[in-house]
C-alpha cells in the first residue's frame, strides 16, 4: 500500500531479550512503514504501542507484565490507542493473554509479524481484540519479504532461520518459535546484497542454531551459505550467531580460520562444564568433546575471541558439578560470558525435574561465577594496552562528549576521540586503557574509502 494513503501516526516499540527479538523489532518497524508509521521514544504520544517479548526467563516475562501495567494507564487517558504483545510472551501466551487483559488489543507471535498491518487496521476498523499466534512449518511468502528498519546505516542483522529442534530441557524455544526452518541461500544472498549496496559493511546471520541450518531439507550447509555471503562485493565483516557446540562442524572451524572476511570471534554456548548436568539439559555433547572443539578453534585461529551462556543452578547440580563449570571457565579463559540462574519455564521437561536448587545457592554459585569472569575478562582487556586493532566505527559512544565507539572483529568495543566523518569506516586503534566491559585508545589511521 503507498505510504500516503494512511495518515503519519506513532509507535512505541519496547523490545525484551536477545539479537533474534532485535531483528523482529526491525522488521516490524519495516511493516509499520508501510502504514505511515514513525517510531517515538514516547509511549504517552504514540498512537499504537507494542511490546517485543522475551519468555526465555522469568524475570523477562515479568519484566513484560510490569512494562504492560505502565502503559495501561496510558490507554485510560487515550483510548483509542492501541496496545499490542508480540514475541515469545505473546506466543506462548495467545488468547489467555487478552484474556487476562482486558486493555490489550493485539497479541501477535514470532511468526506471524508479517500479519501485524492487517491486524491493526482491523482493530482500527472494528476495534476488539485480535489474536494471530499460528506456528506454521514452512515460510509464509511474505514473512522475510519487507525491508527491515535498521538504526545502524553500517550493520545489519540477517535472519537465516527460525526455530529449534533442539528441546533442551530447559529451554522454552522451541515451543515459542517452532521447529527449524530455513530461509532459502538465494533470498538471504540478494538481502545481504542489498544491504551492502546500501552502504552495510557488517552482517550478522543470526538464528536460533545457525549451524543447523539447511538440516530441514535445504540444498545449502551453512559453511556454505556463509561463504556465499563472504564473496558478497561490499561486505567487510560477516559474524553469525548462535552456534551449537554439537553441530560445530570442522568444516566451519576451518572457514573461520581461513575466510579473512569472518570476525575473529564465536559465541559457543556450554551452560555447564558437568556431563552430568549437561546430559539432564540434553545438550547432545560432553564436556570433553566440547573442549576438543575449542582447542582445535585455538590451534587454527590462535587470537580468536571465545565467548559462551553459563546457567547454574539447573535441577539436580551439586558442588562438584558447580565446580565442574568453575574449572572449565579457568580452562578456556573466555572473553566474555553471558551468566544466569536456571529458571523452570513453562512446557520444559526441567521444569517438572526433582531436585531444584535452593535460590540463596543459585545467588552464591552466579556470582563466584561472575567474579571469575569479571577477572579474566578485565586482565584479557589489560593486556591489549599498546596493542593496534581495526575498528569499524558506529558512531558517537554513549558517555557522549568527543568520543566515538566501535567494534573489533572480536567484538570488543573500543571508544576513542574520533569524526563524524568516520562513521562507517574503519580505523587503526592504538589501545591505551583496558577496562571491564570496553577499550579506550587513539586513532592512528584511517580508511575512508
Amino acid at each position: 500500500m503507498n505510504r500516503g494513503a494512511e495518515r503519519e501516526r506513532y509507535v512505541f516499540l519496547e523490545t525484551f531479550g536477545c539479537q533474534m527479538n532485535d531483528n523482529d523489532s526491525e522488521r516490524i518497524l519495516g511493516h509499520l512503514a508501510t502504514m505511515n508509521y514513525r517510531a517515538t521514544d514516547d509511549p504517552e504520544g504514540a498512537d499504537l504501542i507494542l511490546l517485543n517479548t522475551c519468555s526465555i526467563r522469568e524475570k523477562a516475562e515479568h519484566k513484560v507484565y510490569s512494562a504492560l501495567g505502565r502503559y495501561r494507564g496510558v490507554k485510560r487517558k487515550k483510548p483509542h490507542t492501541i496496545i499490542g504483545v508480540g514475541g515469545c510472551v505473546g506466543q506462548q501466551q495467545g488468547e489467555r493473554l487478552l484474556k487476562r487483559l482486558d486493555y490489550l488489543d493485539i497479541v501477535f507471535g514470532t511468526a506471524t509479524i508479517h500479519r501485524l498491518p492487517e491486524l491493526i487496521r482491523s482493530v482500527d476498523r472494528e476495534r476488539g481484540q485480535r489474536e494471530a499466534t499460528e506456528l506454521t512449518t514452512a515460510l509464509a511468502p511474505d514473512e522475510f519479504a519487507i525491508t527491515p528498519f535498521r538504526d545502524s546505516s553500517y550493520k545489519a542483522f540477517v535472519t537465516i532461520m527460525r526455530g529449534c529442534d533442539n528441546f533442551c530441557t530447559y529451554c522454552i524455544v522451541p515451543y515459542v518459535r517452532g521447529r527449524e526452518v530455513s530461509r532459502s541461500a538465494g533470498s538471504i544472498v540478494d538481502e545481504v546484497e542489498g544491504l551492502a549496496a546500501s552502504g552495510v559493511r557488517e552482517i550478522t546471520l543470526i538464528g536460533q542454531n545457525v549451524n543447523s541450518y539447511g538440516n530441514d531439507g535445504g540444498d545449502t550447509s551453512f559453511p556454505a551459505l556463509v561463504k556465499k555471503v563472504c564473496r558478497v562485493e561490499g561486505v567487510e565483516r560477516v559474524r553469525f550467531t548462535t552456534s551449537h557446540p554439537k553441530d560445530l562442524s570442522v568444516e566451519l572451524i576451518d572457514l573461520i580460520a581461513g575466510e579473512e572476511k569472518i570476525c575473529n570471534h564465536l559465541h559457543l554456548p556450554v551452560q555447564s562444564g558437568s556431563d552430568k548436568v549437561l546430559k539432564g539439559m540434553g545438550r547432545g555433547y560432553r564436556r570433553s568433546e566440547y573442549l576438543h572443539k575449542i582447542s582445535l578453534l585455538k590451534e587454527l585461529s590462535p587470537d580468536i575471541s571465545l565467548t559462551t551462556d553459563i546457567i547454574v543452578g539447573f535441577p539436580g547440580e551439586g558442588e562438584s558439578d558447580f565446580n565442574d563449570t568453575v574449572t572449565l571457565l579457568k580452562a578456556v579463559e573466555y572473553d566474555n560470558i553471558f551468566s544466569f540462574k536456571y529458571s523452570p519455564r513453562p512446557m520444559t521437561k526441567a521444569a517438572s525435574y526433582e531436585e531444584q536448587i535452593d535460590e540463596d545457592v543459585k545467588s552464591a554459585r552466579l556470582q563466584t561465577v561472575q567474579k571469575l569472569q569479571s577477572g579474566i575478562t578485565l586482565a584479557k582487556n589489560r593486556r591489549l594496552v599498546g596493542e593496534s586493532l581495526y575498528v569499524l566505527v558506529e558512531g558517537k559512544a554513549k558517555s557522549g562528549g568527543a568520543l566515538f565507539t566501535g567494534r573489533t572483529s572480536c567484538n570488543r568495543v573500543v571508544n576513542f576521540p574520533g569524526d563524524e566523518e568516520w562513521a562507517g569506516t574503519t580505523v587503526k586503534v592504538t589501545v591505551q586503557e583496558g577496562f571491564l566491559n570496553s577499550l579506550k585508545g587513539v586513532v592512528k589511521g584511517v580508511n575512508l574509502c
